[in-house]
């Protein structure tokens, strides 16, 4: 799997073998726990940078990737 990544127009590859996905799946996850965290945080007391619905919106974002990643 390569990814394409564009940066003021200048294209980065990067190579990802099938552990180096799964570590990044693993990753992604973790962020989507940090993240369910931040919008519990936001939901009881004041907002961390993004309200908690947008939190639950990054947790699910991550986590779709994170499947992907685990699955391609």
């Amino acid at each position: 799997m390569v990814v394409l990544i564009n940066m003021a127009k200048r294209v980065i590859k990067v190579k990802l073998n099938k552990s180096g996905r799964v570590n990044l799946s693993k990753y992604l996850m973790y962020g989507s726990v940090v993240a369910v965290l931040f919008a519990a945080e936001a939901w009881i007391g004041p907002d961390i940078w993004l309200a908690a619905t947008q939190w639950l919106l990054v947790a699910l974002v991550l986590v779709a990737f994170a499947i992907y990643l685990k699955l391609a």
